[in-house]
């Protein structure tokens, strides 16, 4: 693990001012400051903030970071993680952090500064390496996500999560099954090396197993994994290939976003446009017509995350990797392909 000394030798400056600028004094630049934290996010670098309490003994506590406190989908899950580690006996540290954050740097450093026993990371990113993770220094596990683009050995870590491509696969199929074959994505981006990648590939395979062959053009893609990229996305998209008679959306958040789009320009759901996604927010149940989606047993996947944990935790239990189902919810949003459109 790197010292405050690699830092300072990394960006050529006094160990002083690798202090001041953590701390955030005053007297530091804006380009110091920003050399700083670059190394420190490079090297690995945790602030040994926990060494006056190393004599006190490791607490009950079980650190809950959440990359992406402004995604509506993670609120049932938080309420699940508190509720399961207090009837375990142990006390949730709660963490939140923007989307683009991260999770292991600001995990290792809840790890310390709170002497956790262990962590769960709720929300993160596909393509951990060992060195990623090597600070962390307590048994992990990954919460709605896995490490499938990573090299984490299967053993070193714990996963609770959906099978993303097979649930894909299953939305996209609801499409196909009512005669939809100009079947358009809504997601961030096709190689983000996570959720809409592993999603992307479900699309595809769906497809290929239908015979209708894939139309690249028919990625909206959104770059920004939020509900105004995606209206904004939908909006242009809808305008360009007016033949599309469906999206499936990697999330229920953007197709919401979607269906306001589509609204927009005057097309009706799901009689000009069916949509279809997954996740199951709690807001889906509101829109008009009900969103159809595939809903992820969120409480479960926060129970599941604790009780993995804690077992490893308290019986020496062995790492496990979870992959929970979703559950179709109709809704309205999804509906027959008219004759005159298969024509």
């Amino acid at each position: 693990m790197a010292t405050i000394k690699d830092i300072a030798a990394y960006c050529n400056v006094a160990v002083s001012t690798v202090s001041r600028a953590l701390n955030d004094h005053p007297d530091v630049s804006a380009e110091t400051r920003r050399k700083v934290l670059d190394a420190v996010h490079s090297l690995h670098y945790v602030p040994n903030n926990a060494a006056r309490d190393l004599v006190l003994p490791q607490s009950d506590s079980i650190g809950l970071v959440v990359r992406g406190a402004e995604n509506p989908f993670f609120t049932p899950i938080i309420r699940a993680v508190e509720k399961a580690c207090e009837d375990l006996g142990y006390t949730m540290v709660l963490h939140q952090i923007p989307a683009g954050g991260d999770e292991v740097g600001e995990g290792a450093r809840l790890v310390q500064s709170k002497r956790l026993r262990g962590l769960i990371m709720l929300g993160g990113r596909y393509d951990y390496t060992s060195d990623d993770v090597s600070a962390i220094g307590v048994p992990f596990v990954c919460c709605t996500y896995t490490n499938h683009f990573g090299d984490l050995d299967a053993g070193s870590f714990s996963s609770v999560s959906i099978d993303d491509k097979a649930e894909a696969y299953r939305a996209v199929k609801q499409l196909i099954d009512n005669g939809h074959t100009k079947i358009a994505i809504l997601l961030d981006s096709k190689t983000d090396r996570s959720i809409s990648e592993r999603r992307f590939c479900g699309y595809c395979e769906a497809l290929a197993d239908a015979g209708i062959s894939l139309d690249e053009g028919l990625a909206c893609e959104t770059v920004e994994f939020n509900m105004g990229a995606a209206f904004a996305c939908v909006e242009r998209f809808i305008a360009e290939r007016p033949d599309i008679t469906a999206i499936f959306s990697v999330a229920d958040t953007m197709a919401i976003a979607a269906m306001k789009a589509i609204a927009n320009a005057g097309r009706t759901i799901p009689d000009d446009i069916s949509i279809i996604s997954i996740d199951g927010i709690e807001m889906s149940l509101y829109t008009v017509p009900t969103l159809t989606t595939l809903v992820q047993p969120k409480a479960l996947i926060g129970e599941k995350a604790v009780e993995i944990l804690v077992d490893v935790l308290d019986n020496g239990g062995k790492t496990r990797h979870v992959r929970l189902e979703t559950t179709l919810r109709p809704g309205g949003t999804v509906g027959r392909v008219h004759s005159v459109d298969l024509a």
